[in-house]
């Protein structure tokens, strides 16, 4: 199959909800009072409430730019990263770290976006030129 599943932790079932179905696109899977799962672009989400949300630590260093870790995300096409981030922008979602190009120009370049779900968990959504070059 080749999917992986990420469990993590959420404030609330609901906002969770419509952040990742209304927003991102995501369908549900299964779920009870205390959690939810998603299908996250082919790959399973668990999202589980819990009282201790993590705070955010931008100790990863990526091409100049700070990121937070830890996060997730998924690599999709050039088309749907920008239709992503349309949807983003119009649903009122603020970026901690602006779509922008990495690597202009090299052979891994790439698209990259971050922005938080509303538990304040960091999410990437990449997108690169050449598709097989995304382990080199």
């Amino acid at each position: 199959m080749g999917a992986f599943h990420y469990a993590f932790k959420i404030k609330d079932i609901e906002s969770t909800r419509k952040f990742y179905i209304d927003i991102l696109g995501c369908k549900e899977g299964r779920s009870t009072e205390n959690w939810i799962d998603f299908d996250f672009f082919g790959h399973q989400l668990s999202a589980h409430i819990s009282e201790q949300i993590l705070d955010l630590d931008y100790c990863g260093k990526v091409d100049g730019v700070n990121v937070p870790i830890p996060h997730f995300g998924a690599l999709v096409s050039m088309d749907q990263f920008s239709l992503l981030k349309e949807k983003l922008e119009r649903s009122g979602i603020k970026f901690i770290v602006e779509p922008q190009v990495r690597y202009q120009g090299q052979r891994a370049e790439q698209a990259t976006m971050f922005f938080l779900d509303f538990s304040n968990n960091p999410i990437e959504i990449k997108a690169f030129k050449n598709e097989d070059a995304v382990f080199e």
